[in-house]
């Protein structure tokens, strides 16, 4: 599936839908639904921890959405707008029950292990886990969004109704915290900077692609 992150054609599709929609034309509804239903699925997923959840508050999402859709600051992109309802329901779900974690997983390939072959990437991955397992929460969940789900900074910032610059820092100092753990841990080798300052940052591409 193509992703349309920070894309202005992308942009102005959805402005065309929205108004197609707010003129009453009812399969342009419905494209809408299907153009952004699974990030929508996917950012539920990850706040509530419960696919059976996410469904509901996806459903409610679009649904709250459709029926505030002339209130939308049509000067502005409609995907995060849309992200922000989600967020807005997910936190009225998680005021009602205690939310399930949620397992983070970045790219073992691209960090410098001890050894090769299948078992030493799921250690890797497991390490990667429980380190990630120790990061506060916000923090996790931003470098999840970002990485995992492929939002972009503002996107991001919309979700979780901080400043972009906020965004920015949890996803830097997680990632800091994973790798070090991993290094004490000995699960990963500490990298001479001056020799390759991104051997221990993944690009985000490539944390993607392995992530499927």
């Amino acid at each position: 599936m193509t992703r349309h992150r920070d894309n202005t054609d992308s942009d102005a599709v959805d402005r065309a839908l929205a108004l197609e929609i707010l003129s009453g034309e009812q399969s342009a509804m419905r494209a809408l639904v299907e153009r952004h239903e699974e990030m929508v699925l996917r950012v539920c997923q990850r706040m509530l921890g419960c696919r059976h959840d996410a469904e509901d508050v996806a459903q409610e999402t679009f649904l709250r959405a459709l029926r505030s859709l002339a209130s939308w600051d049509r000067s502005r992109p409609l995907r995060p707008w849309l992200l922000a309802i989600a967020a807005n329901r997910c936190r009225t779900a998680l005021a009602k029950r205690k939310a399930v974690a949620c397992d983070g997983q970045i790219l073992a390939e691209e960090l410098p292990a001890r050894g090769s072959g299948d078992q030493d990437h799921g250690q890797l991955v497991e390490e990667v886990d429980l380190a990630l397992a120790q990061v506060r929460s916000e923090h996790r969940q931003a470098f999840e969004l970002f990485h995992q789900d492929q939002l972009a900074y503002a996107e991001i910032a919309e979700v979780m109704e901080v400043p972009v610059g906020t965004v920015k820092t949890w996803i830097h100092r997680t990632r800091q915290e994973v790798a070090a753990r991993l290094i004490r841990r000995g699960v990963v080798e500490r990298v001479d900077h001056s020799e390759n300052e991104h051997a221990m940052r993944p690009s985000r591409a490539a944390t993607a692609n392995a992530l499927g």
